[in-house]
């Protein structure tokens, strides 16, 4: 069994979702992630912006976030957004306890302002989501090496010596 398959389970079942809808996401989610990736949340999830276009599934790992959504009426399963942590742009999260959620939102790649409002059980639960939040965002974002494309060399400063012939005496 693959990382990926050891940490999404008991995600999902922390989450409290159902062993089949967990199973019917896992094929989606599989493409998109790495077989190395370990889940760090799954959850569903709404579109404040979008309330009656279906439930989604949010899938966090350490390099992803991928999101699923299943439609009402035929309940297909369609992929929603499938980028890298370090694409996405102007990630914010507002916890509030009072409503027991959590409402995230972050620019994507292509430059479309994506948000979705976790819902959580307890109030405690919106801190634990709050404090996993910062850790994928902030914390690992924060510290990982740029990656390097290209590099222009300069120049060098010293002409190097002609190369003079070698006379056998």
């Amino acid at each position: 069994m693959d990382v990926f398959s050891r940490t999404f389970l008991p995600a999902a079942a922390e989450a409290g979702l159902a062993v089949q809808t967990a199973s019917r996401h896992m094929p989606v989610f599989r493409r998109c992630v790495g077989s190395g990736d370990a889940t760090v949340l799954v959850t569903r999830c709404s579109r404040p912006d979008r309330p009656v276009h279906g439930e989604y599934l949010l899938l966090l790992t350490h390099r992803r976030l991928v999101v699923t959504r299943q439609t009402r009426v035929l309940h297909r399963l369609r992929l929603h957004l499938n980028t890298e942590l370090r694409e996405l742009s102007h990630v914010t999260w507002s916890p509030d306890p009072r409503l027991r959620c959590v409402e995230l939102a972050a620019t994507a790649i292509d430059g479309i302002r994506e948000r979705f409002l976790i819902r959580t059980q307890h109030p405690k639960q919106v801190w634990q989501l709050d404090a996993l939040l910062d850790h994928a965002f902030r914390t690992r974002v924060r510290s990982a090496q740029p990656r390097v494309v290209t590099t222009v060399a300069e120049p060098p400063t010293v002409r190097p010596v002609a190369f003079q012939p070698v006379v056998a005496r």
